[in-house]
């Protein structure tokens, strides 16, 4: 079953609207640009985004899993409570299935409900009050019915980040790998310009563990190695990335960081479309200094429905102050 931490549930007040009383022009099919993969829903149905970030240190990532703790599976705990539906009934995907261990600012997802809100700031506050503090909902928009949280996505950036220094800063510990060895910045950076433009990226990906066969081909758009201080980090910005992609291109970038290969290696191993390859000379870097910032998405799929509540940043709390006479 799934895990999670024990909370004391905060009183929520019934949400729902009557499906019935519904008179939306928003409702209808989840539609995507994978017609096999479309879910194809009952009316009338809502559909919501949601951006959320989580420290992935004590998760097995976020694909829902019964045996293990993962983000899906807490936040759909969450969900249930709330909506009173059956997590099959929420239909819920995530853009980006990230691994045990890493990290998330910008993650973006999707859920179904067959009724509307009258607002969403009370689902928020909700949601946030039930999940516990390694997990946070950042924002809850309405969703058009185009909109899909993974095939909407025009790029994703992700940040590996690397601490280059002697002696490791232990408030960053669950956040950046420790290089002791001194790391040329100038050098990675060409490295990383090879890895720009279109490529077969199959040399660079870990055998899925799913049983889909995925496109190897991906575009990348950015890959900026920045320092500073001592933390080095290199952000990527691609069309998409197969498994493990992200954490093996770095692993690259660290060994010709060190000096030990030059940067036209990247070439000669994108060239290769074999993972063997890659192996004689790097190991893969372990998943904490991996974080998934931002997903960008088809603009128009992010356009707000029409008879739909606002979206939700979260709320202050206000404090009325008693007038007190003087005396």
């Amino acid at each position: 079953m799934c895990f999670s931490a024990a909370l004391a549930l905060p009183s929520i007040p019934n949400l729902e609207l009557s499906s019935s009383n519904s008179t939306s022009n928003w409702s209808g099919k989840d539609e995507d640009p994978n017609k096999s993969q479309a879910v194809k829903l009952s009316l009338p149905a809502y559909k919501w985004r949601f951006v959320i970030a989580y420290d992935g240190t004590r998760f097995s990532g976020w694909q829902y899993q019964q045996s293990t703790p993962t983000i899906q599976c807490i936040l759909e705990e969450a969900l249930t409570t709330i909506t009173k539906l059956n997590r099959k009934d929420l239909c819920s995907v995530g853009a980006s299935r990230t691994d045990a261990g890493v990290h998330a600012l910008g993650q973006v997802g999707h859920f179904i409900t067959p009724f509307n809100y009258e607002t969403l700031e009370g689902v928020h506050q909700a949601l946030n009050g039930l999940l516990p503090s390694d997990i946070r909902v950042r924002e809850i928009s309405p969703a058009v019915p185009e909109f899909h949280a993974r095939f909407s996505v025009t790029s994703k950036i992700y940040c590996y980040q690397v601490y280059n220094s002697t002696i490791m800063d232990p408030f960053t510990r669950h956040y950046a790998y420790h290089s002791t060895y001194k790391l040329d910045a100038a050098v990675m950076r060409v490295a990383a310009g090879h890895f720009l433009g279109k490529h077969d990226f199959s040399a660079f990906a870990n055998t899925s563990r799913n049983d889909r066969v995925p496109n190897p081909v991906k575009t990348i758009f950015r890959f900026d190695v920045v320092e500073k201080g001592p933390l080095l980090r290199l952000e990527v910005e691609g069309s998409g990335f197969l498994y493990r992609q992200v954490r093996n291109m770095v692993a690259l970038l660290l060994q010709v960081g060190r000096q030990a290969v030059p940067p036209d290696i990247v070439v000669r191993i994108l060239e290769s479309r074999d993972r063997k390859e890659l192996a004689k000379y790097a190991l893969q870097v372990p998943p904490h200094g991996l974080c998934l910032e931002t997903i960008n998405y088809n603009e128009e799929h992010l356009r707000l429905p029409t008879d739909s509540p606002a979206s939700s940043f979260g709320r202050h709390h206000s404090i009325s102050y008693c007038k007190v006479p003087f005396i």
